[in-house]
């Protein structure tokens, strides 16, 4: 990692969809917010552009969206997209949940970060978010 940010990395946690499993993103946002992160949690049931919104809203260095309902190839490209017409480019769009390898292939060839499966570890997860912004977004 490179030289270590000034302030708390910001990243905005949330369920897109009718996927109402929370307890993985709850977990995710504690585990971030132990990290020194500043967290915040939309909940359940949001559309893409409310993330993005509210991503743009917060000044987040990073989304993660949490998804367990199998909508990820129509979720992320949306979330995508919103981002590229509110010029959020340098933010990070990341994710876990059930997805299937090939789907992580294509998702990431439209800009969609690390997608991390069950069973991965906290500390991975806060090590790519801490790399990545501190990489992309030192300022």
């Amino acid at each position: 990692m490179s030289k270590a940010l000034n302030r708390p990395i910001r990243v905005l946690v949330a369920k897109v969809g009718l996927d109402g499993h929370d307890r993985g993103a709850k977990v995710i946002a504690t585990s971030l917010r132990d990290a020194g992160m500043e967290v915040i949690y939309t909940g359940l049931r949001q559309t893409p552009e409310m993330v993005v919104n509210t991503a743009l809203q917060e000044d987040v260095d990073a989304i993660g969206i949490s998804i367990l309902s199998g909508a990820h190839m129509t979720v992320f490209p949306k979330i995508i997209q919103f981002m590229k017409e509110k010029q959020m480019d340098d933010v990070l769009l990341t994710g876990g949940g059930i997805i299937p390898d090939g789907d992580r292939i294509k998702l990431a060839a439209l800009g969609v970060g690390e997608l991390f499966p069950p069973g991965t570890t906290m500390a991975s997860i806060v090590e790519y978010i801490q790399n990545w912004v501190t990489e992309n977004r030192n300022f």
